[in-house]
């Protein structure tokens, strides 16, 4: 051992434990801080006052729509089930959207959504973790619908 760890603990020594023991938790804490900032800004919406003049009137009209909206990912592709108040798929909408993790926004793919008869699919590369799908899409009179869909793979 070197001498730094012979004999008694006397107040320098003492005072050097100490003072290593914080510049550590301080050290890791600046770490993490910058961590979090950096990959996940916090932002919804650029301007929230202006966001949420119109919030009420959109949320109206996309209930009136009557949709309901489920998501899976099957052999490498996002399938939407977007289903009217009568119980059909939705076909005649325009859709678009992102599929991604909700802490990084590094993982964010677009959705490319393509109608096969019965429900939207877009090609998606996910792996086991907790996704969530941010669903825009646009009915056939304008009315638009925004839905956030959370997924858990295994």
């Amino acid at each position: 051992m070197t001498s730094l760890f012979r004999g008694p603990i006397t107040g320098p020594k003492a005072f050097a434990i100490f003072a290593s023991f914080f510049v550590v938790i301080i050290a890791v804490n600046l770490v993490l801080a910058f961590k979090a900032v950096s990959t996940f800004p916090g932002l919804e919406v650029r301007n929230s006052y202006v966001a949420s003049q119109t919030f009420d009137a959109e949320r109206r009209a996309q209930a009136a729509l009557g949709w309901t909206a489920r998501a899976a990912v099957e052999g490498g592709e996002l399938v939407l089930a977007l289903t009217g108040p009568d119980g059909r798929p939705v076909a005649d909408a325009k859709l678009g959207g992102v599929f991604g993790r909700a802490t990084v926004r590094t993982a964010d793919q677009a959705l490319a959504f393509a109608f096969d008869g019965s429900a939207w699919r877009a090609p998606v590369t996910a792996g086991p973790g907790q996704w969530h799908v941010a669903l825009t899409a646009t009915a056939a009179d304008g009315t638009p619908f925004r839905q956030r869909l959370d997924l858990v793979l295994e």
